[in-house]
């Protein structure tokens, strides 16, 4: 499921990151890589805050429907 689906204050691990090589490419610099931890700190309006490996990142929509999680 993507991330989009996580509520506030969950947490998750990212499955896969879907999408074209240069958006897989850019989101696994920002931390978002197979079996990485990620916490969902504020969802508004669609874009995010989220924690992953110790740094708190604003990712849009778009981004997000790219990053595929598990519980």
């Amino acid at each position: 499921m993507p991330i989009l689906m996580i509520k506030q204050g969950e947490k998750a691990k990212v499955a896969k990151v879907t999408g074209n090589p240069a958006i897989r490419q850019r989101l696994g610099e920002l931390g978002f890589t197979d079996g990485a931890e990620v916490e969902v700190i504020q969802a508004q309006g669609g874009d995010m805050i989220v924690k992953v490996r110790d740094s708190k990142l604003a990712i849009t929509r778009e981004m997000a429907s790219r990053i595929m999680v598990a519980i």
